[in-house]
């Protein structure tokens, strides 16, 4: 992207509805509620012919250094000194306050260029606020409404004339050129035709998809924060501090990560007010979006009911799971501890048996690196891809040894076996009567699956099939 903007403002006047406007999708959490906003959130945008990245901060407030509300302020001053230009948000309708006058002065000691933006500059009265902004001396307001998508060609024109045409434009898009090797591939050259089928090896140079999940202060943000080396999110003593899903980038060994931070997920019963709602539904999706989550658990309190209903969540998603036990450092006995955890992990968890969960400090980084290459052999594991010979093999063998039970008085025929999908690990059975398949059996199937091929602590999905009588339906042919 050829520049970045930071979305800054007091609290309440309309930065995230802007940034969900600029970035084209509902991203950032949007409440009539002041202050729903507290980490910093980067992402892509577009307006029109301008590409760059966009920053929403918190909302803007005066207080003391080591309270929230200082810490957020703190992270609001970050996104300034990060960007190239500003884009400072007033609240055209209810007219400038003390709190934009202060915080106008904050802006200009950092000498960026300054976009002054009047929000909800459609609503009735909004003329007085918007000749009102002139005292900022900032320039002209460019009056728009993010809620209604008023105003933009306008804060384009702006944008352009605070940076500049050669600043603005500076990134062409490229095209991309086929090469002679990819042209040969798509007419069909070199097109083999084996009998065998070809197994695609695990990319490592593909970026991680990594969602961070758990109860309240368990300390995720924390983990996050230690994992880049930089005060990125906001962390504290108080529970509940993260709301948004935040994605941060981040390069381990080489290699592209991104992570999610999300919001703690309390029990259903205990989330009652509207924008918590909206901050658990933000960090399922961002589950879905995942391909590995890390469940951290506070090793002081580990296995809470939560915490398992947290773990079976992602395992219905069928995410590749991993546990940290978080604040190891806090904890004497380690040893005992630590033989406890993986007793009750083995038989709480059936579901994902050999699931991997390593022992983790947030705070110092203790386990860091352990716990990223449990990650990264938990990926692989679950984008394994069996050939249809060898699953086919180890089935005959299986049923020899244990055939399936007789229902009814009927022995039930198991023909054969393919996998049908990866991510995670998917699996077709044909057999005959597959409704009345004992889930026993099922269960032993599966089990075996994972022994023999090596895929502890993913989830397993195993289909029964009967396959189609080509005769059934049709009538007999009269004499």
């Amino acid at each position: 992207m050829s520049f970045t903007l930071a979305i800054i403002g007091r609290p309440n006047v309309g930065k995230s509805t802007l940034f969900n406007r600029i970035v084209g999708r509902k991203l950032a959490l949007v409440d009539d509620t002041p202050g729903v906003t507290r980490d910093r959130r980067i992402h892509d945008g577009k307006l029109y012919d301008l590409h760059f990245k966009v920053i929403d901060t918190a909302g803007l407030e005066i207080a003391e250094a080591g309270t929230l509300e200082g810490r957020m302020r703190a992270q609001t001053e970050a996104a300034i000194d990060e960007a190239d230009a500003v884009l400072f948000v007033i609240d055209a309708k209810a007219g400038l306050t003390p709190t934009d006058i202060e915080f106008a002065q904050l802006v200009r000691k950092f000498s960026k260029p300054i976009i002054l933006v009047a929000n909800k500059s459609e609503a009735r009265g909004a003329d007085a606020g918007l000749y009102d902004a002139y005292r900022l001396g900032l320039g002209e307001p460019c009056p728009i409404s993010a809620e209604h998508g008023q105003g933009l060609p306008d804060l384009r024109d702006a944008i352009v004339e605070a940076i500049g045409k050669e600043k603005a434009f500076a990134e062409e898009k490229a095209e991309e050129e086929f090469t002679q090797e990819k042209i040969g591939a798509l007419v069909g050259e070199d097109v083999s035709d084996e009998d065998e089928e070809i197994i695609p090896e695990y990319d490592a140079t593909k970026p991680l998809r990594i969602a961070i999940v758990g109860r309240p202060n368990a300390g995720k943000s924390t983990m996050i924060n230690t994992m880049l080396g930089q005060d990125r999110l906001l962390t504290g003593p108080e529970a509940g501090i993260t709301r948004d899903s935040i994605s941060v980038e981040w390069e381990w060994r080489g290699r592209e990560v991104k992570l999610f931070d999300t919001a703690g997920l309390r029990r259903k019963a205990r989330v009652q007010e509207k924008l918590e709602k909206l901050s658990v539904a933000d960090g399922l999706r961002a589950i879905r979006f995942a391909e590995v989550v890390i469940i951290v658990l506070d090793a002081t309190i580990p296995f809470e009911k939560q915490d398992l209903q947290i773990i079976d969540l992602i395992i219905r998603e069928g995410r590749a799971p991993i546990i940290a036990f978080n604040k190891w450092d806090l904890i004497e006995d380690r040893q005992a501890l630590l033989a406890d955890l993986r007793e009750k992990t083995e038989r709480l968890l059936p579901q994902v048996r050999g699931i991997r969960a390593v022992p983790i400090s947030g705070e110092t980084g203790h386990g860091i690196d352990k716990l990223m290459e449990n990650v990264e052999m938990t990926h692989r594991i679950w984008n394994t891809r069996i050939s249809t010979g060898r699953l086919n093999r180890w089935l005959e063998g299986v049923i020899t040894h244990h055939p399936p039970p007789a229902v009814a008085g009927r022995r039930l025929k198991v023909k054969y076996m393919t996998q049908v999908k990866t991510r995670p690990p998917g699996f077709m059975v044909s057999c005959s009567r597959p409704d009345v398949m004992p889930q026993s059996y099922v269960r032993y199937l599966i089990n075996g699956l994972r022994d023999t091929f090596e895929m502890p602590g993913v989830p397993i999905r195993l289909s029964l099939r009967t396959s189609e009588n080509p005769f059934a339906g049709r009538a007999k042919k009269k004499r």
